[in-house]
């Protein structure tokens, strides 16, 4: 290629080199957002690796007799059976561990693991090695800084002596909260929670690995696509103006594939060298954005890292997919030698641009129905087509954008009254693909917000706990008191437990057999003069009354009755421990770590908020905890894509509203005009794209499981919502000063 042709294509004035900036500007920012998100994709599936192990379940760690073992099999530790359990013995290739399923510090989970092995045995705990011996433990980083920062009597009594930190290769994040401590095997089976464990587990997400796979491939490609958007927006700036310059080439001689290919290096240059800037932002912005929580924790920096050839692929596949695109265009602008600058009304759309966006929704209505047969190929079928049907209604939304955009200006170009609309409408009618595709980013930002928001809609919330009678108290624990402990036992708890700062007082109820026991009733019985202090309104006229064991259950809602009993406590043994706090978070971890080293519990104490801290459907929470910030990546990226191609559209017809400014129309009615192309399709498809947003969430999530239910979105939809409209209008407003600058007689000339 002439290098001295190049060059007369690409310099000669301030706004080329402006263009040519703005080119490589937002192709670096482009190139930074698809860097920093795939590094984020990969981080997300390090992180759930490095916790996989957390997920092991072990076996059961007694046995029945023959007679009830084909009934028990499957049973975990304290499961009912008709024979007493016989412990199995450790060996030197098992330990005996014990998750704690509840262990909670200030509203935060506490990822704990109670192990007993012998001397000799060969498992080894990740992020440590050997288990800990009796009364030690390791910890996470961040949970020994909670332990150290905090006194003893409210965390660090839980745990006993410290060991040493968990290595960050078992730790998903920074500020994950993890400990495994060391007991003796008697300490570990009673309760009935131990289990048999021969090596841990590297799978993460058990037999749900496609589905969250599935959810996050949907979540990536729903942010990836206004990305792709901004650089495809961005590298059309100035197309008039090199329309002028191309048409100059064609004049003193060049071919139009020799067009062409200039076309293609003026643009592969600008893109070269803001796809390296945005290599390097990547690589700056790592710690910004590894501050992120995600789940309750950040991620490692060098989980955000993506490699050398995911960067030099990025670059690669943006200059070459930029270049291509331009030569293209250039190609398809059919620039002739006589220097006739004019752009040419597109070709009307049609209907066919329905094409993609039907056959997405068909696809993701097939994947819900199938969701339904429950069978291997129905299941081999749905993540295919749940990415498949998402991709195509994305590109559905731009291509069928314009032809809805016609359909909405033709019938507005009959109604219209004023100069400005007028104008507006017509020239809408003449580009209406040129027209959408300034607004193309915020269309598919609101649709993608609607999607997240729809999505993470099926979290189930409950309202704050509130004090009910026949419920516990919000600042209340409730705990189960093992087997083998007599009234002494745990009256000796309740005494020192009520001389604790922050307690009010605790209550011991009384029944038949241990819960822990096989075929324990389930009624709780206590002194009626202690009801009062459980918030019970309504109390029996007798010494000893009768509530059922729900009332220890966090998930409950419906108030538990007091009934009244007659039996007494002489042949009753302590089934339960229920203490009332002052409600400062303090009292409440003091307790907790009190009743929980008490020795006498055989489950560990619980509020009724615990339950919020355990979600009940995890698999789409990892998109619902993305969703927002999905949502502000895909609105900030729509607003920088409508402003540029907002300004672009300025810029290619700088002459045409310079020479209406000449004939006497104020700069005012050319705002107007330039803000009614940009409303006219945004508004054609705005509720299209919430309705459409919502249908695709509610597929995707029915797809993936049939159970969860799609409800009203949150507050922060509406927010985000808002700020997507207030960025579309500032995004118009901030370019009405190239309109003053680019409309003055002194610039309006021809060449």
């Amino acid at each position: 290629m002439n290098t001295v042709v190049l060059k007369l294509a690409i310099t000669g004035s301030r706004s080329a080199y402006g263009r040519l900036a703005g080119i490589a500007a937002g192709v670096a920012v482009g190139v930074c957002l698809l860097l920093l998100l795939w590094g984020g994709a990969n981080g997300l599936n390090a992180r759930d690796d490095r916790g996989a192990w957390l997920r092991e379940m072990g076996a059961p760690s007694v046995a029945f007799s023959s007679e009830a073992t084909s009934s028990s099999s499957s049973s975990a530790d304290g499961a009912a059976s008709s024979e007493a359990p016989v412990p199995i013995p450790l060996t030197t290739d098992t330990v005996l561990m014990r998750s704690n399923p509840v262990e909670v510090f200030r509203d935060r989970l506490i990822n704990r693991r109670d192990v007993a092995a012998l001397d000799t045995t060969t498992v080894k705990i990740p992020g440590l090695g050997a288990p800990p011996a009796p009364g030690e433990y390791y910890a996470s980083p961040a949970l020994q800084r909670l332990i150290e920062t905090t006194p003893r009597d409210q965390l660090g009594d839980r745990y006993g002596i410290f060991a040493g930190t968990i290595d960050d290769s078992a730790l998903p994040g920074p500020d994950s909260l993890v400990i495994v401590t060391g007991g003796t095997e008697a300490e570990i089976r009673e309760g009935g929670l131990a289990s048999l464990v021969t090596g841990f587990t590297t799978d993460p997400y058990g037999g749900n690995a496609a589905t969250y796979t599935t959810v996050l491939s949907i979540g990536a490609i729903a942010v990836f696509f206004p990305v792709l958007l901004l650089i495809s927006i961005v590298t059309g700036l100035g197309a008039a103006e090199r329309r002028e310059r191309f048409a100059t080439l064609r004049l003193i001689g060049a071919s139009p594939r020799a067009v062409a290919r200039i076309a293609a290096a003026e643009t592969a240059i600008p893109s070269l060298i803001g796809a390296l800037l945005g290599v390097v932002l990547a690589v700056l912005l790592r710690p910004v954005a590894a501050q992120l929580q995600i789940n309750g924790t950040r991620m490692f920096i060098s989980d955000l890292s993506t490699g050398w050839v995911a960067g030099l692929s990025v670059v690669a596949v943006v200059v070459v997919a930029s270049a291509l695109t331009a030569a293209h265009r250039t190609s398809r602008a059919g620039i002739g030698p006589l220097g006739v600058t004019q752009s040419a009304p597109e070709t009307p759309p049609r209907g066919r641009r329905l094409a993609p966006l039907l056959g997405g929704l068909a696809a993701m209505i097939l994947a819900a129905l199938l969701s339904r047969a429950n069978n291997d190929f129905s299941a081999q079928l749905q993540t295919p087509l749940l990415l498949g049907g998402f991709v195509l209604i994305l590109i559905g939304m731009v291509t069928a954008g314009p032809w809805l955009t016609l359909l909405v200006s033709r019938t507005g170009a009959h109604r219209a009254r004023t100069a400005t609309s007028v104008i507006a409408l017509n020239r809408i009618q003449r580009t209406p693909a040129a027209t959408f595709r300034s607004v193309s980013g915020l269309v598919i930002a609101v649709f993608v917000v609607s999607v997240f928001a729809g999505a993470s809609s099926v979290i189930e919330t409950r309202p704050t706990p509130t004090a009910v009678p026949g419920l516990p108290h919000p600042t209340s624990l409730n705990a189960t008191i093992s087997a083998d402990h007599t009234a002494a036992d745990a009256t000796r708890t309740e005494n020192r437990l009520e001389q604790l700062p922050g307690i009010r007082n605790a209550t011991i109820g009384y029944g038949a057999a241990a819960f822990t026991e096989a075929g324990a009733e389930r009624d709780i019985h206590i002194q009626a003069q202690d009801a009062p202090s459980l918030g019970f309104a309504t109390i029996p006229t007798t010494d000893v009354v009768t509530l059922d064991m729900s009332f220890l259950e966090s998930w409950a809602t419906a108030p538990v009755p007091l009934l009244p009993a007659t039996t007494t406590f002489d042949q009753l043994v302590p089934v339960a421990i229920m203490i009332e706090t002052d409600g400062t978070p303090e009292a409440i971890d003091r307790a907790r770590t009190a009743l929980n080293t008490s020795g006498i519990t055989g489950t560990p104490g619980t509020t009724p908020t615990d339950l919020e801290l355990q979600s009940s459907a995890r698999l789409v929470q990892g998109l619902a905890v993305l969703a927002y910030l999905g949502m502000v990546i895909a609105v900030v990226i729509a607003g920088v894509s409508l402003a540029i191609g907002t300004a672009s559209a300025i810029l290619d017809r700088k002459k045409v509203l310079g020479l209406m400014r000449l004939m006497g129309m104020p700069a005012s009615a050319l705002r107007r005009i330039i803000l009614g192309e940009a409303a006219v399709p945004l508004l054609t498809v705005l509720a299209l794209s919430i309705g459409l947003g919502f249908l695709v969430a509610w597929l995707m999530v029915t797809g993936i499981n049939d159970s969860y239910q799609v409800t009203w979105p949150g507050t922060n939809y509406f927010i985000a919502l808002s700020i997507s409209l207030v960025l579309a209008l500032a995004a118009v407003t901030a370019t009405f000063g190239l309109i003053q600058r680019n409309t003055t007689p002194n610039t309006t000339r021809f060449t």
